[in-house]
């Protein structure tokens, strides 16, 4: 099956002298069966023509906010909505500098704004500017916010040096959006739970036992797997972020207990558990429901009790059918650590996260993990935004229902 039959591309073009494999692209999408739309950077039209563009694309070549002798409006937000997928390719550093802070001065860059798909992003420039720090930090940067980075090859460059910077090749940025849209119904029928963010256990009614996760992680697996085709139920700790994807229906809680409470109650119907919690592993024993007022007592001591183990309690739980992900951040004995949890929990995989790893853990967009399975697989995942990270977990996933 072409998977990208049918599909809505807005195929974004910088000035660059990549610009002209471009051609071959579009025309590669075109016998893909897919529909596309040109939006071309004014620098972008000195190096290919709007007219050979809209040739092989059956459609006007968008450029401009508006039409000069018409004055018919080109809305970036209707392109934005329309799209399947969009590609930039070539992407120059200026068009990556104006993408990554918002500088919203041409079509294309505003199009790239209101796009609510996914964003592939192919550059191509000379090595200095491609190992320039501001470069390479512009692309940390939108990677971080989900956007999906096509690697430059190494190879012979326009301005007679060699090294990395040449935009991929056509071929393969097709195969690279084959991949990714191929995944996207492998958890057809699936019912999968996750757990996301911190629990807060009540010490009184301002005060609480909490932790710094953002929830980011869980909720990107949350995302994944909807966007795959699964049933998703997010069962989420108090987070400042939301679902995105209408396949996702979040149940709020508050402390350990509200979590496992509602993870009992999905356990049964679901197919795939991922627990991404940070649960407070302690919780107070006797909180109270009027504040505690430092003027008139004592420093109050706060006696802690254990909070349930949830992952241990549904893999206690866990049928053959069902596959249980469990978490561990660890900042001491990592890998020993979490193959015992993966043991003593009954999981089927475990994704290990370490506080030693600069980008990784709470409160970043960022994260490196290392995924071990039940049957001694392991593999490493290196350090690339949360939303690749949940792709490479759920491929792992994928593999074993």
């Amino acid at each position: 099956m072409n998977v990208l039959k049918g599909k809505h591309i807005v195929l974004g073009i910088c000035g660059g002298i990549a610009a002209y494999k471009s051609v071959s692209l579009l025309r590669l999408f075109i016998k893909a069966g897919a529909e596309v739309q040109v939006v071309i950077t004014p620098s972008g039209k000195e190096f290919i023509t709007p007219v050979t563009l809209s040739a092989l694309s059956q459609k006007p070549v968008v450029s401009e906010f508006f039409t000069a002798n018409t004055g018919e409006w080109h809305s970036h937000v209707d392109l934005g909505l329309w799209a399947d997928c969009m590609v930039i390719a070539p992407a120059t550093a200026s068009t990556l500098g104006k993408m990554a802070h918002g500088i919203a001065d041409n079509m294309l860059v505003t199009t790239y704004l209101s796009a609510k798909s996914p964003v592939f992003i192919a550059p191509a420039m000379d090595l200095d500017m491609m190992r320039h720090p501001s470069t390479q930090a512009n692309l940390k940067l939108l990677s971080s916010y989900g956007n999906h980075i096509i690697e430059p090859a190494c190879g012979f460059l326009a301005s007679g040096l060699e090294g990395k910077g040449r935009m991929e090749e056509p071929e393969n940025i097709v195969k690279y959006l084959e991949n990714y849209f191929s995944r996207k119904c492998d958890m057809n029928g699936k019912t999968v739970l996750v757990t996301a963010g911190p629990t807060y256990e009540k010490i009184d009614p301002v005060r609480f036992i909490g932790n710094y996760s953002s929830g980011k992680m869980g909720y990107a697996i949350a995302e994944e797997c909807a966007s795959r085709g699964a049933e998703v139920i997010l069962v989420s700790g108090p987070v400042s972020i939301t679902a995105k994807h209408p396949g996702i229906r979040t149940l709020h809680v508050e402390s350990a207990r509200e979590m496992l409470a509602e993870c009992e109650k999905a356990f049964p119907i679901c197919d795939v558990v991922v627990m991404c919690a940070a649960v407070a592993d302690y919780a107070p024993a006797n909180p109270v429901d009027r504040k505690i007022k430092r003027e008139h007592q004592d420093v109050p001591v706060i006696t802690l009790v254990k909070n349930p183990d949830i992952a241990a309690t549904l893999g206690g739980m866990k049928r053959e059918s069902q596959m249980l992900v469990g978490f561990a951040l660890e900042t001491d004995n990592e890998s020993h650590n979490a193959h015992e949890k993966l043991a003593k929990k009954n999981l089927d995989m475990i994704v290990l996260n370490s506080m030693r790893d600069a980008g990784a853990g709470f409160g970043v967009n960022t994260n490196k993990v290392s995924i071990y399975h039940r049957n001694g697989c392991e593999i490493d995942v290196p350090l690339k935004s949360k939303a690749d990270v949940a792709i490479d977990i759920v491929d792992e996933i994928v593999k074993n229902i």
